[in-house]
């Protein structure tokens, strides 16, 4: 369902569509419904709005207070806590060129990543990704850290829980996806964001996230209450259509990357997206999910028949 509205920034002056996602309820005791709702968005747009995930809003909007209080630091302080070379850290801005082909500069954002806390002399700490994560000094921001490690164990509860519906959904064996090497010991970042208050101008190739695609299974995002994030259904169209998906208080955003995509053997989908700053600042907390180093990931057997053979 799109209706149209005309978006009350005189910045932009466009007429916008607002895209409804389907509403999953994580807390719902009719599984069957949620698995059909659920579905149902996947063969759409890959994206849905999820509630009552199990992570309070006080907690929440904790996240985004200490996310603010890191980008609100001199910017000597963040860039000496620069992104290593296992990709934890900060990010400054125009750092990320995730549209090459029709973006001028960079992202207008700035991040920060962390990952799943690994210790120097952890026997992984040899493969891409995995390590110690670059944390800033507990002086200058008192439980920082305790409050983002907590933030990441309770959204990997809620990618495992809504991996399982997603099993379900291709017909698979619920606890499919929790295996040892899928999501028992996954790849799994949290990225903090922060889009400065420059106007986007698609037209002149200035936007705070190019247009893509995520690469990984799943995504959670949280935003604040600014719109934003647009998608593409139809990557393909001429003109591409792009749609606002408003945020949703307390809920997160959801939506499948590419490598479920080919899991799926193109039968969920990931859809292009990117967003549009209106003149505003904007912060939003994203948590990708991977498997595993040692996950294989071939068509999944319900994805494929003699009529759909694996592409």
């Amino acid at each position: 369902m799109v209706n149209s509205i005309e978006v009350n920034e005189q910045e932009l002056q466009i007429s916008a569509k607002i895209s409804t996602l389907n509403c999953i309820d994580l807390s719902s005791p009719d599984i069957q419904s949620s698995v059909s709702r659920l579905k149902q968005a996947c063969l759409d747009s890959g994206f849905f709005h999820l509630i009552n995930h199990g992570i309070n809003e006080e907690f929440m909007d904790e996240i985004f207070a200490q996310s603010k209080r890191l980008f609100d630091l001199p910017m000597e302080e963040k860039m000496k806590l620069l992104k290593n070379e296992k990709h934890r850290g900060y990010t400054p801005v125009l750092d990320q060129h995730l549209d090459p082909v029709n973006q001028i500069h960079g992202d207008y954002k700035e991040g920060y990543f962390i990952g799943i806390e690994v210790p120097d002399d952890d026997p992984d700490t040899n493969k891409p990704f995995y390590g110690p994560n670059v944390w800033p000094p507990s002086d200058i921001l008192p439980a920082w850290r305790e409050t983002m490690e907590r933030y990441h164990r309770e959204a990997l509860d809620v990618a495992r829980a809504v991996a399982r519906l997603i099993a379900l959904a291709l017909d698979l064996d619920g606890d499919f996806f929790d295996q040892p090497e899928m999501l028992g010991k996954p790849l799994a970042t949290l990225r903090l964001l922060h889009y400065e208050g420059r106007t986007s101008e698609p037209a002149k190739g200035i936007f705070g996230a190019g247009a893509h695609s995520d690469f990984g299974f799943i995504t959670l995002l949280a935003t604040d209450s600014t719109l934003g994030l647009q998608i593409c259904k139809d990557k393909d169209a001429k003109p591409q259509v792009w749609e606002y998906v408003p945020p949703l208080k307390g809920a997160f955003i959801v939506n499948l990357g590419d490598m479920l995509e080919r899991w799926s053997n193109g039968i969920f989908r990931s859809t292009l997206h990117r967003v549009l700053c209106r003149g505003q600042d904007r912060y939003s907390i994203v948590y990708f999910v991977e498997p595993s180093h040692d996950c294989i990931v071939e068509c999944l057997p319900t994805c494929q028949s003699t009529e759909n053979p694996p592409k």
